[in-house]
């Protein structure tokens, strides 16, 4: 286990890399990449690679896109409630009854007895808690009591500096694991489920009280340590992570977040501080670090970008492109892996048969094996509706058990060697169940944009009304 923790902790870190060195990765693997994949016969024409095609298309990032197709069928939502179902007992069986933390991964059949919970799956949890409040699939009053019990643990207990929590932790005792590093994305992760819980329990004073507090003992400024962008961490034995959040990634609701808090905010001009590189696939430019899916998925789960956008970008049309384009890479990966195709396709860091991997594309990297990861369509259910929600249907339908456990989907499996993940990541469940409602009735933007601090940092960065959403598509 430690040995996956360590490579979550390198992707944060790639991530989080120099604007230089996204540039650098972003681009021009592209072209090379189809190069390889596309082998003609000798005397054939060898065909122009997507990326050169995509030049001739001058448009700003995210535009040249189709239509999602936004209908599901009464099949696919039932399918989706019992996903959502499935899910949040994952959130209330794997955390601890005393503290509320969850468990970062526990196996889909059979009695965890694993110590590691994660901040981020806490956050997720507290976000599932209030969606099975919504929809009665937990009663109303027990995930109210656990969301207080979380809170008060998560203030009065569990060990913080300056705010900020350490990614891992003891599920009930709450102390550090694995010397993991005070995390600003994790703590913002957290953060986004204890403000939803906030608004949705809002009759609750006393989780007011606490949710308020912990948000507002937040030391964001801190964090800057002396620069423009947010350290990705701080260890107690080196201090400040080298790296920072200076190349677009999942950050966006953290740094709203940051901007409009209440007590230690940072200045706005840390949002244009981020540099946002292009990356080109099949005719479709997006803004994107070199990451896997989830990027473009972790910060629509809370925060409502639709019909806004910036001075750079309508990041939701942003993300719609990234989903796009990556269901296109996954369909030219079936040359190489058959099984590829509109039915069966998506990839983000996952387990595999050799262990946790950071794996995903446009460009390819991470030494993709034909796994196919449910929480990449999951967790893209608002992008693309139909075509995520075929995917799900299509798994569901295929592999039958195999694929469709007590928790929902599988993390990961490989069609090929019949390999089916043995272990559920909680924040790959999370990010299915919130984009699953999402996508439903819009329940947990609903709620969590009733955060005065959120809607005040959108508008200190210059968000607006997108006037030109219906050219979009």
């Amino acid at each position: 286990m430690k040995e996956k923790n360590v490579t979550r902790r390198d992707l944060i870190r790639r991530v989080g890399a120099s604007a230089a060195a996204g540039l650098t990765l972003g681009l021009p693997g592209v072209a090379q990449q189809h190069a390889k994949q596309v082998t003609p016969p000798p005397e054939e024409k060898t065909p122009t690679p997507e990326s050169v095609i995509a030049r001739k298309y001058p448009h700003t990032p995210g535009q040249f896109i189709n239509r999602p197709l936004t209908q599901i069928s009464n099949v696919v939502d039932l399918l989706l409630d019992d996903m959502e179902g499935r899910g949040v007992a994952y959130f209330y069986d794997q955390a601890h009854p005393q503290t509320g933390l969850v468990r970062d991964h526990a196996p889909a059949i059979g009695i965890s007895t694993s110590r590691v919970a994660s901040i981020a799956a806490t956050g997720f949890g507290l976000s599932a808690l209030c969606i099975a409040a919504h929809r009665n699939y937990l009663t109303p009053s027990a995930c109210e009591q656990r969301v207080e019990t979380t809170l008060a643990f998560l203030l009065e207990q569990c060990p913080h500096v300056h705010g900020f929590l350490y990614h891992f932790l003891d599920i009930e005792s709450g102390e550090r694991l694995f010397g993991s590093e005070l995390s600003s994305i994790d703590t913002s992760l957290l953060l986004c489920g204890i403000l939803l819980c906030r608004k949705f329990f809002e009759g609750n004073l006393r989780i007011q009280a606490l949710a308020t507090t912990l948000y507002e003992r937040v030391d964001w400024q801190w964090m800057l340590n002396g620069g423009d962008t947010m350290s990705m961490g701080w260890m107690p034995e080196s201090g400040f992570i080298k790296y920072r959040w200076d190349v677009y990634a999942e950050m966006l609701t953290m740094l709203l977040m940051a901007i409009g808090a209440p007590r230690n905010a940072i200045p706005a001009s840390s949002w244009n501080a981020v540099h946002r590189p292009i990356v080109e696939f099949g005719g479709i430019d997006f803004i994107s670090g070199v990451a896997p899916l989830f990027i473009h998925q972790y910060a629509h789960a809370w925060c409502d970008f639709r019909n806004l956008r910036d001075a750079h970008a309508n990041y939701f049309v942003n993300s719609i492109a990234a989903t796009r384009a990556h269901q296109l890479f996954c369909l030219t990966l079936g040359r190489q892996f058959p099984w590829m195709d509109q039915n069966l396709w998506g990839i983000t860091a996952s387990e595999s048969p050799t262990g946790y991997r950071v794996w995903g594309g446009p460009p390819e990297f991470g030494g993709i094996d034909g796994t196919i990861v449910p929480s990449a369509t999951g967790g893209s259910l608002v992008f693309l509706p139909a075509e995520c929600a075929h995917v799900l249907l299509s798994i569901r339908q295929k592999y039958g058990e195999k694929a469709w456990t007590r928790y929902g989907f599988v993390d990961a499996f490989q069609p090929q060697t019949n390999w089916f993940a043995e272990d559920q990541l909680g924040i790959d469940l999370g990010i299915s169940v919130l984009m699953a409602e999402n996508l439903r009735t819009g329940f947990v933007w609903n709620y969590f944009m009733r955060n005065s601090e959120i809607t005040q940092a959108m508008q200190m960065v210059g968000f607006k009304p997108d006037s030109d959403m219906s050219e979009a598509g």
